[in-house]
């Protein structure tokens, strides 16, 4: 009897996926027998992350070295997974990286322009290439995929000096509702997840981290900081048939800090 999010036989990409969220949902995708393809661009984390994908339950396991703000760079990087795996059933669009200006009247333009290059731009590439794909599969007679995206808090909840971070994903949210309309035509779903705090590589490398545990733990009505392991299974849920008609859609996963 197959589970109901049974993903064997089908293959997860996943973006800035050598830790963290991207990792996170990468794992919930193997535990349910996924295929799962890597694109980061350090390299040298890659190993590491497959081989926590083999023993978390993957089936065919790939990754690409890729940097997403470059537009070129990712339509070789999906010709070469699709080469490789012949196949992406569902895309998470997750690399991106953060920054912080004194305030916003003291934000340089390179900070503003490095981080939308990434973290918007290099979604808008990489959401386009699997579009394409996923449309051209269903145009030949084999509808069906799921798009989901990383988004934030940001998108509802203010962050000083940080106006660029959550305009790229107040940017993202909007185009997530577009997707979900124009692709649904081709049986194609498209959703958001807006984590709220979470333990990653990113936040885990700064000093303030426990001072900032401490905050987000005492704001968050379960009482902690999310880690990569609670997207593992809104992952596999968005990722398998469980949720095939779940489109257009900003799934929270923030310990309930929204609603406190």
């Amino acid at each position: 009897m197959r589970s109901l999010f049974d993903l064997n036989g089908r293959v997860v990409l996943a973006t800035g996926a050598n830790r963290g969220i991207g990792l996170g949902f990468l794992i919930g995708c193997a535990r349910q027998c996924a295929d799962v393809v890597v694109w980061d661009r350090d390299q040298p984390r890659q190993a590491s992350a497959l081989s926590k994908l083999e023993e978390a339950g993957a089936g065919r396991t790939h990754s690409e070295t890729v940097d997403v703000s470059d537009e070129a760079a990712v339509e070789a990087a999906f010709r070469a997974t699709l080469a490789a795996m012949g196949r992406v059933d569902c895309v998470f669009v997750n690399a991106g990286i953060t920054s912080r200006a004194s305030s916003f009247p003291e934000m340089t333009s390179e900070m503003y322009h490095e981080l939308l290059a990434v973290n918007l731009h290099g979604a808008f590439y990489t959401l386009r290439a699997a579009a394409r794909h996923m449309r051209d599969r269903a145009l030949a007679g084999e509808p069906g995929g799921s798009i989901v995206i990383c988004g934030s808090l940001s998108i509802s909840h203010g962050l000083e000096g940080m106006e660029h971070y959550a305009g790229a994903k107040g940017a993202l949210a909007a185009m997530v509702k577009s997707l979900a309309v124009e692709l649904g035509k081709y049986g194609v779903r498209a959703n958001m997840i807006a984590p709220g705090f979470i333990l990653t590589g990113m936040t885990g490398d700064d000093p303030r981290t426990a001072e900032a545990i401490k905050k987000m733990s005492a704001i968050t009505p379960l009482g902690r900081p999310g880690t990569p392991e609670d997207i593992e299974g809104p992952a596999a849920y968005l990722a398998s048939d469980a949720s095939k008609f779940h489109s257009g859609d900003i799934l929270v996963i923030d310990g309930g800090r929204s609603a406190g």
